[in-house]
């Protein structure tokens, strides 16, 4: 039990917050489609054709101006109709680029082409998260969805598997489980739930907890647990005992941007057993 105990206190108290994402390849608005009619014009005044792309790579709105393009001016307008930014159009340039991030303003943006002050194009562009959780299991059940490390670092921690369906980027931001699993992230466990500096959040790569998993269109995205929540500790929510044990949890995953929570509840199940922390637990999704 003393080495139990000491395994679980390391892999809590070494955790920090690190500014690092998880990303994987490039996405792009409508799955690599992009705003333009079939004709690519404009309505400008001599129905000269002005963008020849205009679409969402990972957290960067992406301009690109035809070759035919006048204009000295791309203007940037939120969906409450105030202005992101603006950016000033050389002449040879074709392309300029917004920075959105992950904690923009979702809803319609418009994309104004200008000359000398007045617009002579537009596009009207869509960006907005929908983040769908796709699977999530336990590393002691399905060691082959972790990352490589030794059975004994994976046993206890989750991982959970994350879509972008929608048409602007996301990013996770915490990793929750609250319910009747042996460590949950509220007060009855690793009580973190309420701390905003504690994601839950594990990046193998870097071996620390990150800040957030940026998420971006189109990408599915596997994030794990940091906190142990499927460790079985003197004290916890849950000991095993020689009866069968059944209970139901909730994983919650907030975002930046967008809904701001996702959550799916789950039942769970653990095992008779003589020993007080070596119950099985097998976990499935609710009706």
């Amino acid at each position: 039990m003393t080495q139990h105990n000491s395994r679980i206190s390391r892999r809590t108290a070494l955790r920090t917050i690190a500014g690092t994402a998880l990303v994987s390849a490039a996405g792009c608005l409508g799955n690599g489609e992009d705003t333009d009619s079939p004709d690519n014009s404009d309505g400008s005044p001599d129905d000269r054709p002005t963008f020849d792309r205009v679409a969402v790579e990972e957290t960067t709105l992406v301009v690109r101006l035809t070759s035919e393009a006048d204009v000295d001016q791309v203007n940037l307008i939120r969906p409450n109709g105030e202005l992101f930014g603006r950016r000033e159009v050389a002449t040879g340039v074709r392309q300029v680029s917004f920075e959105i991030g992950t904690s923009y303003m979702p809803g319609e943006y418009q994309v104004l082409a200008q000359k000398t002050d007045e617009t002579v194009a537009e596009r009207s562009l869509p960006i907005q998260p929908d983040l769908r959780i796709v699977e999530m299991g336990i590393g002691r059940n399905q060691p082959e969805k972790m990352w490589d490390g030794t059975s004994e670092e994976i046993a206890d921690e989750a991982f959970v598997t994350i879509e972008n369906h929608g048409t602007g980027p996301n990013a996770i931001t915490k990793l929750l489980f609250i319910g009747d699993v042996p460590y949950p992230s509220d007060e009855h466990g690793t009580n973190y739930a309420n701390n905003e500096n504690v994601s839950g959040i594990y990046d193998p790569e870097s071996d620390v907890e990150v800040e957030k998993a940026v998420i971006p269109i189109g990408e599915k995205i596997t994030i794990y647990s940091s906190r142990s929540p499927f460790a079985v500790v003197p004290g916890g929510s849950i000991t095993c005992t020689t009866e069968r044990q059944i209970g139901e949890f909730e994983l919650i995953v907030e975002t930046q941007t967008g809904a701001h929570r996702l959550s799916k509840a789950y039942n769970i199940r653990y095992s008779p057993s003589e020993e007080w922390d070596d119950c099985g637990i097998t976990i499935g999704e609710e009706k």
